[in-house]
């Protein structure tokens, strides 16, 4: 750790940020294009309000940007206009807020650079960043609108893989990531994750389909809403009863009845 003072929190200091952790989400950003103008994100576990003065930032006049946390956040002067939550993510009262907050439009963007209070003890540790890591993901689920991006800060161990694939199941896009601001002694890693496909149906769904086209394996195409759904042994121009067996976020499968 040495003392400290390393190259991003002299920066931070000098540029004006709350904390060094605003250059992790500038290198994020860089790296993936997650912020845009106009968008409105939602940044959990904001205080004291670095990530904040980034996402303000990329977001600009036409943008809203929301933060949650347990502690006070000191307002930030931005063209974007800012607001400040004070609750708890996990309770269903701060999540309509966030979504009274949000608008009719919805989400586009939903960060958490949340970490437990440390113990030292790392497997608890680690168990405890992901069940802040799958907060943040259920809170993603509820508020993001379709397309919108998902960036999570989750420490590495035994439980990481399942997390990602959850994450992976969500999100058309999917990759970790380790900004070079992190700190060398850390194990922190950001799932990242971009263009949110809500699918129209759920695992068990049984429902009638026109089978439109072919796929590359041969297995008959639907479309539901827009949402492709494989269908085997079916033939294009058949209409089918079928049951939906698998949900990925670009297209599924189903099986005839």
């Amino acid at each position: 750790m040495g003392n400290g003072k390393d190259h991003y929190y002299n920066k931070s200091k000098q540029e004006g940020y709350r904390t060094r952790a605003a250059y992790k989400l500038k290198q994020i950003d860089d790296e993936f294009g997650l912020l845009f103008g106009g968008a409105t994100v939602v940044d959990l576990g904001a205080a004291p309000g670095g990530w904040l003065q980034v996402a303000a930032e990329e977001a600009g006049a036409r943008g809203r940007v929301i933060g949650v946390d347990f502690q006070r956040i000191d307002d930030i002067d931005t063209e974007a206009g800012v607001q400040t939550i004070r609750g708890d993510m996990t309770e269903a009262d701060t999540r309509e807020q966030i979504r009274q907050a949000a608008g009719t439009g919805g989400v586009d963007v939903v960060l958490s650079d949340m970490a437990p209070n440390m113990t030292g003890e790392y497997n608890l540790d680690h168990a405890r960043s992901v069940h802040l890591a799958r907060q943040a993901l259920d809170t993603a689920r509820e508020v993001l609108t379709d397309g919108g991006h998902f960036a999570v800060k989750v420490f590495d161990g035994q439980d990481f893989k399942d997390f990602l694939a959850d994450v992976e199941e969500e999100f058309a896009f999917t990759r970790t990531y380790t900004p070079d601001a992190s700190r060398d002694s850390s194990s922190e890693l950001y799932v990242v994750a971009k263009n949110r496909v809500d699918a129209p149906v759920e695992e068990g769904d049984v429902l009638e389909v026109d089978v439109v086209g072919e796929g590359d394996e041969g297995d008959g195409v639907a479309k539901v809403e827009g949402y492709t759904i494989f269908v085997p042994d079916a033939a294009e121009g058949e209409t089918v009863e079928v049951e939906v067996t698998d949900v990925k976020p670009n297209f599924g499968f189903a099986e005839k009845r």
